[in-house]
């Protein structure tokens, strides 16, 4: 009798349907719709759900019939995907199936052959009589798509192989390199072309070009790592395999290991781990495999997957790279910022070369507090760092190796002058940042100031990027934001040079970008104070400004009327989120002097839209709500747009005025800080019950 509740038949249907629709993206459009660590833990649930009931349909074999457009060939031998393995625990039940399958005692350990799992496309190539005759794609295992053509076009692809058996398929992984890869994302962008989010979906379209010259500019590349059918062997174990594919003219990851013991595969994947950003590629993973190719045929295969191999896979969203450089950079705000160069390095499928470091309490291992963070170990140029991805977003440095630390490696001092004006930097006394001291004699802020003025969350101008504000401002055409509205086709200086003659700006995407800027004098006027960039006012304190000054010329009035008036000060101090700091800027921001004066050129060119009201009978009217954590259902914003409907005031930060804190995964000190006050918190569920979602 099966033990399967309706909910258990219902999420199966659920995960079974999203699966496939993730596999689709995946291996048939090389667009991944999620990440492989999210894919993972889907497939896991539902394996959980089929065990507890047989009659359920199976679990299905991981890839996807060939796409239209191509030939298919079907494999003489399967081309399996792989079980996995999340933490030695796995491996170590790997090994006890070994034992078990094989009629062997428990606790013994069957060598295995470590190899890098590489992040690419599966491809098998058929040699008979040493000539390449066919290659094919995965595909669903048992049939493949024939790019035979567009394999011929890559350089570690043998043509021919000298003394080969008569029959030989080799079986490996089409790649791309890291330097390859920036230099076509370089041409792309070059050309006005969406860039490739990574190397893997990068690999996988250029295959499968149906133009093989275009595989060929692509400057893929090709690993061996086994056979497929084979007329005679070549070799009596999985290593000797690896270097007999070697000597017909292969490449094979590098490095690999005979693991004899738990500490051997365990020293090697730790060892992988850390380097993986050093090798020019990306991996995903180590896979292990039954070393005695005569014990891999008596092992067999399960439904899907092999019993003589597993691929043990690094932690979701974390890598190991060395950091190059560290490089300041100048804010609009006059906040120098460090930011870490480093050698590049996938983390949860988008390549990364950057991270955050904060200010100088992050490099020196300390907390805003004082309070000691990564065991007190600073950040030096040439260390080898670990990389994440917080909130999926942001990458930032999160640990250091200190065996792995260069004899050169000096503690970073922050500049004395800026490198913007050459102006002081200093840090005040409570001030996390340092800052420059040149104000709006700063090249380096106006331009900070203007890139954000366009920026999509500000006023959004379309094809006004951070490369062209540059060049704007380098070259005198947009010295202020008012300058924007003022753009002239040409440059007014006797030159008479073209706006439309600029690199990667024709006659077309001029009038385009004509046409944006006068799309932006007409935001919502929240968004037009988010765009001033005055210090502190994000874009929730904007909303906030917005609906109780109702215009441009309601908020400098406002303002104006707080520099003299307490009760208009305390005007602007009853908005939840708005404080004593807040109000300093935005006082400093109005003051009679330059600042001033640029804000009022600008509000003189735009006539943004009425900012949206609360309604005034909704289920959350009269309330202000504060969103924390992850939110599954929703992203924050789409959460924001829907309390705002509901009659809700949004706030960024938790304070006494706020009225319900909505949680969602990994909620932090807001929580905590909203218990303490008294404030209401709820779960993304309840909120969603709430507004009637």
């Amino acid at each position: 009798m099966s033990d399967v509740t309706p909910t258990d038949a219902d999420r199966h249907r659920a995960l079974t349907a999203q699966l496939r629709a993730a596999e689709e993206a995946y291996h048939l459009r090389d667009d991944p719709v999620i990440s492989d660590a999210e894919y993972d833990g889907l497939r896991a649930e539902l394996r959980a759900i089929e065990a507890r009931d047989p009659a359920l349909p199976a679990d299905r074999p991981v890839g996807f019939a060939p796409a239209d457009g191509f030939g298919k060939i079907r494999h003489a031998k399967r081309m399996m995907s792989l079980a996995n393995a999340f933490q030695m625990g796995d491996v170590d039940a790997f090994q006890e199936a070994i034992a078990a399958h094989l009629g062997r005692a428990p606790g013994g350990w069957e060598p295995v052959t470590a190899e890098l799992k590489i992040d690419g496309l599966s491809l098998s190539l058929r040699y008979e009589r040493g000539l390449l005759v066919h290659a094919a794609t995965r595909g669903d295992g048992e049939v493949g798509e024939e790019v035979t053509a567009n394999a011929r076009t890559i350089r570690d692809i043998p043509q021919t192989i000298p003394d080969a058996p008569e029959v030989l398929e080799v079986r490996g992984e089409v790649y791309m390199s890291h330097a390859d890869f920036a230099e076509l994302n370089a041409a792309l962008t070059a050309r006005g072309e969406r860039p490739l989010a990574n190397p893997r979906n990068a690999a996988a379209g250029s295959l499968r070009q149906i133009d093989p010259e275009k595989t060929r500019a692509r400057k893929l590349s090709f690993f061996a790592y086994g056979v497929g059918e084979i007329s005679a062997p070549v070799a009596r174990t999985r290593s000797e395999q690896l270097t007999a594919l070697r000597g017909m003219g292969f490449s094979t990851p590098s490095p690999f290991r005979l693991c004899k013991t738990r500490q051997d595969l365990e020293a090697f994947y730790n060892d992988v781990l850390k380097r993986r950003a050093l090798l020019g590629f990306d991996i995903d993973g180590v896979v292990y495999k039954v070393d005695d190719l005569a014990l891999e045929d008596r092992l067999g295969a399960r439904s899907t997957t092999p019993r003589w191999a597993v691929a043990h896979k690094f932690p979701a969203e974390t890598a190991w790279t060395r950091l190059l450089a560290i490089e300041v950079q100048v804010g609009r705000t006059g906040a120098i910022s460090p930011v870490a160069r480093l050698a590049p390095v996938t983390v949860g499928g988008v390549v990364v070369s950057n991270a955050t470091l904060h200010n100088a309490d992050y490099i020196a291992g300390v907390d805003s507090a004082g309070a000691v963070i990564r065991d007190g170990k600073d950040i030096r140029e040439g260390d080898l760092v670990s990389i994440f991805r917080a909130g999926d977003v942001i990458p930032k440095v999160g640990d250091v190796d200190l065996a792995e630390r260069p004899i050169w490696a000096r503690p970073f001092r922050f500049p004395d002058t800026c490198p913007g004006c050459g102006s002081a930097v200093v840090r005040a006394a409570g001030d996390a940042a340092h800052r420059c001291t040149g104000g709006l004699g700063c090249d380096a802020q106006i331009v900070e100031r203007l890139k954000h003025l366009v920026s999509r969350d500000a006023l959004d101008v379309d094809g006004l990027g951070a490369t062209l504000v540059e060049e704007l401002y380098a070259d005198g055409w947009v010295r202020a934001p008012a300058d924007l509205f003022r753009l002239p086709l040409t440059h007014g200086d006797g030159s008479d040079a073209p706006l439309s003659g600029r690199d990667g700006l024709g006659e077309r995407s001029a009038g385009k970008l004509f046409s944006a800027i006068e799309a932006a004098r007409t935001r919502p006027l929240d968004r037009a104070i988010f765009a001033m960039g005055i210090p502190l006012v994000g874009a929730s304190v904007a909303k906030l400004l917005a609906r109780e000054a109702g215009s441009l010329g309601g908020l400098v009035g406002m303002i104006d009327a707080a520099a003299t008036d307490p009760a208009a000060r305390d005007r602007i101090l009853a908005l939840d989120g708005v404080g004593d700091r807040i109000l300093a800027s935005l006082l400093e921001a109005f003051a009679p002097g330059p600042n001033r004066d640029l804000l009022i050129g600008l509000i003189g060119e735009l006539t943004p839209t009425a900012p949206d009201r609360p309604a005034a009978d909704g289920p959350l009217t009269g309330l202000t709500v504060v969103f924390t954590g992850t939110l599954t259902r929703m992203g924050r914003k789409e959460a924001q747009l829907i309390a705002e409907r509901a009659g809700a005031k949004v706030s960024g930060s938790v304070s006494a005025k706020t009225s319900l804190l909505v949680c969602g995964e990994a909620a932090g000190s807001k929580a905590e800080k909203a218990r303490s006050l008294g404030v209401r918190v709820i779960s993304e569920a309840a909120f969603l019950e709430l507004v009637g979602g």
